[in-house]
């Protein structure tokens, strides 16, 4: 594979992942004063948040019969959040992105090498989509989401193994959470999200998971599990246009995705003066009788909190072609989807109030069934990333 030449010099020593930074439709908790959300005015119920993220990124294919595939990108991906409180406990959540609907990234392709640049002003409103339409209900420890919003999943560490960090789901979502444990359950419709074309059938996505949450002495201890339930993928067409790694039989799934998920993530306060987690996950398709099984291992050290704090974290990543629903799991290692292992570092360093260095390095074996050849095939990609949030 051919050496990577990076054109950003400035960020060519920083190596910085953004994936923990706060997505703008999360729900924002405010202090609440002894005003009442009624009297307060319009413009003090409004809660606004947004990121714009500008990447360099570029990306390698090495097949067996020694061939390549190349890309070397400028993108960008920006996300705009807004909350309203309707009463103290009723909330209006409204989000857009870049990205053209693409269900699991807001990423924007302006520049790209040997071909010609477009415009900003001939895509850029084409490019945003709602990825927020909601109503959240928090009442004590708990809270109901109705509507399009972020999942309420939880995921050691940041993993991507089951969930993509820019998802939504379409449906009720229900969470209870306090000091022990985290309960989650919802229904959903897939096959309403953002970017897909006609279906067969409708896709239903039922999902519970469970926390334990652990105190030690000098750590806590997070042990999980969740289930997945998709009902109406197999012999369906492909949700979002692409199989993402999925055995297809034709252009349909050859598979149904009834998801068992279990994980467990130590935390510690202070090792080496930083903060200090290594988790790792396991991912089990019940409704496939073969190439089924996903796992996910990884470290991280600091947190990238305050200003000149950073962090890095590092996972190895084995997933099978049918272990997960593809076009749900990471877009970035691998390529996105399943049919794949391989190394990721990603880490952070925050040198303002309000803006980062980012990216991440991925190396990876993509099966042979991805890439459609007799045999595997290496893949290397590179982010990095200067964002700024408001």
């Amino acid at each position: 594979m051919k050496k990577i030449v990076l054109s950003m010099a400035a960020l060519a020593t920083v190596a910085m992942a953004e994936s923990d930074i706060t997505h703008p439709i999360e729900r924002i908790e405010e202090v609440k004063d002894a005003t009442g959300v009624t009297e307060k005015s319009f413009f003090d119920r409004v809660h606004f948040k947004g990121d714009l993220r500008v990447r360099y990124e570029s990306k390698e294919t090495d097949y067996y019969d020694g061939s390549e595939k190349n890309a070397y990108l400028g993108r960008y991906r920006l996300r705009l959040g807004a909350h309203i409180d309707i009463t103290d406990h009723l909330q209006f959540e409204v989000g857009m992105r870049s990205g053209r609907g693409n269900p699991t990234s807001g990423n924007q392709t302006f520049a790209e090498a040997n071909k010609p640049t477009e415009g900003l002003a001939d895509y850029f409103f084409q490019s945003l989509r709602f990825n927020a339409l909601a109503l959240d209900y928090t009442s004590g420890n708990s809270t109901w989401k109705i509507g399009r919003s972020a999942y309420m999943m939880y995921r050691p560490i940041k993993s991507q193994l089951v969930w993509d960090n820019d998802l939504s789901m379409n449906g009720v979502n229900y969470q209870y959470q306090d000091d022990t444990k985290i309960i989650t359950a919802g229904i959903n419709q897939p096959s309403y999200a953002e970017n897909v074309p006609d279906t067969t059938d409708d896709v239903n996505l039922f999902l519970a998971q469970y926390v334990q949450k652990t105190k030690l002495e000098n750590s806590t201890l997070n042990l999980g599990a969740g289930i997945y339930y998709y009902d109406g993928l197999k012999g369906n067409t492909p949700l979002y246009g692409k199989d993402m790694g999925n055995t297809l039989v034709g252009d349909v799934y050859a598979n149904d995705y009834h998801i068992i998920e279990g994980f467990g993530e130590l935390k510690f306060k202070d090792v080496l003066g930083k903060p200090f987690a290594i988790a790792a996950g396991v991912a089990y398709n019940t409704a496939a009788d073969d190439n089924n099984f996903g796992y996910d291992l990884a470290f991280q050290l600091g947190k990238a909190k305050k200003v000149g704090d950073w962090q890095v974290k590092y996972s190895y990543t084995d997933i099978q072609e049918d272990a997960v629903f593809g076009a749900h799991s990471d877009s970035d290692n691998f390529g996105g989807g399943t049919a794949a292992k391989g190394h990721a570092i990603r880490t952070k360093y925050k040198f303002g109030k309000n803006t980062y260095l980012a990216g991440t390095y991925f190396i990876n074996t993509l099966y042979g069934s991805k890439v459609g050849d007799p045999a595997d095939a290496d893949y290397e990609r590179v982010q990095l990333d200067a964002i700024i949030t408001f």
